[in-house]
């Protein structure tokens, strides 16, 4: 992978123009340094739900994620290589349905809110989302492996789980369950 940094300020994008892990420049509005950023933006934020009360279980796997993010970026930041594995899919596939089957069945829509842990998931998941759609939109420019792209996907539905995970936690005294959506249609008996 590229050279580790030994400086920040470099000015050398002060041209509006970054520099990738294989030496390549290109401009800081470019699809590949948009997916980059907004990876960089969600693993920010997972440290933002990382500095909350959590399950140990639920931190432990948030830690691991924090670093297939980083991984993912990397990939990212070098076109045409690998570093994010399919293994990192599969271990996401496997926190999703164990997380899944301990909560309620969902019958109606749920709002991004409750304790302040499962809002900041949201948001989280919010953000995995736009990252998602950065690198499908990077894909149709360029060649990236379909590996970023399901890891996003499957992320996205997991921080959606935990969000729910996090609102029976009760660690912070708010717990209990999810906010659901007051629906006026449904209020209705689903009359228009």
């Amino acid at each position: 992978m590229g050279q580790r940094l030994t400086q920040i300020t470099t000015r050398t994008g002060d041209d509006g123009s970054t520099g990738l892990g294989d030496g390549t420049r290109v401009a800081k509005d470019h699809l590949r340094i948009a997916a980059m950023g907004d990876v960089d933006e969600l693993n920010s934020h997972l440290g933002v739900l990382l500095a909350e009360p959590l399950p140990d279980a639920v931190r432990e796997l948030l830690v691991v994620i924090q670093h297939e993010l980083f991984n993912l970026g990397g990939e990212l930041s070098i076109p045409g290589y690998a570093l994010l594995k399919d293994e990192a899919v599969l271990r996401l596939d496997e926190a999703l349905a164990q997380h899944n089957a301990a909560l309620p069945r969902l019958q109606e829509f749920i709002l991004p809110a409750g304790t302040r842990s499962a809002a900041v998931a949201h948001v989280c998941r919010a953000v995995a989302r736009r990252a998602e759609r950065a690198v499908v939109a990077l894909g149709r420019a360029e060649a990236v492996r379909a590996t970023p792209r399901h890891y996003l996907n499957r992320l996205s539905d997991l921080l959606f789980v935990l969000a729910r995970v996090l609102n029976r936690a009760n660690l912070d005294g708010r717990g209990g369950d999810d906010v659901y959506w007051k629906s006026e249609k449904l209020a209705r008996g689903g009359a228009e």
